[in-house]
């Protein structure tokens, strides 16, 4: 009798882990994100918004929609894409770097952290954005005047927000260094 009762409960319970669905795989984790410094401050500074609002400016003095051929002064600066297609690329490059500056980890090229939880530096970075964007709708349009009267100022403020605070200092040193009493 115990034989037949364990061949019972053996059938059973074989029928029941052969008879149920498989469990699933868990969900993988979430990544983390993948955004990383790679370069201090400055290298990306000079890497990105550098050049690209050089490209911005250069439309003060030439006209980027020359004939092909005629190099104008967004061309100086922006390799295969010239034109209006470099202005374009600047104001997008000027708004994607707000990203960049608020990457965790971003250092100084003193070694100090940028002063990422500050609001001026995040007022700056908020007006860079802005100042591509407006750079990138007025490159679309093609309208130098727009870049002249009003984009080419926007940028250089927002350049200004930041560097007069966090960057143009005597010492080196003293860079990413918030100002006393504030």
């Amino acid at each position: 009798m115990k034989s037949v009762c364990a061949l019972i409960a053996s059938s059973l319970l074989f029928a029941a882990c052969t008879s149920a669905p498989a469990p699933q795989p868990a969900a993988p984790a979430a990544p983390e994100s993948a955004a990383k410094a790679y370069g201090n401050l400055a290298q990306m500074m000079r890497a990105i918004p550098f050049p690209s609002s050089n490209i911005i400016f250069a439309v003060q003095n030439e006209d980027p929609g020359k004939k092909k051929g005629e190099a104008t002064g967004a061309d100086r600066y922006a390799n295969m894409y010239g034109g209006w297609e470099a202005v374009e690329n600047a104001g997008i490059a000027l708004s994607e770097t707000a990203n960049l500056l608020l990457i965790p980890g971003r250092k100084c090229m003193n070694g100090k952290d940028a002063p990422l939880d500050r609001e001026d530096y995040k007022k700056a970075i908020q007006q860079l954005a802005a100042a591509g964007e407006a750079a990138y709708k007025a490159a679309q349009k093609k309208d130098i005047e727009a870049i002249n009267n009003d984009v080419s100022g926007l940028v250089a403020e927002a350049c200004s927000a930041c560097h007069e605070v966090y960057r143009d200092k005597d010492n080196p040193a003293d860079r990413c260094t918030p100002p006393a009493g504030k």
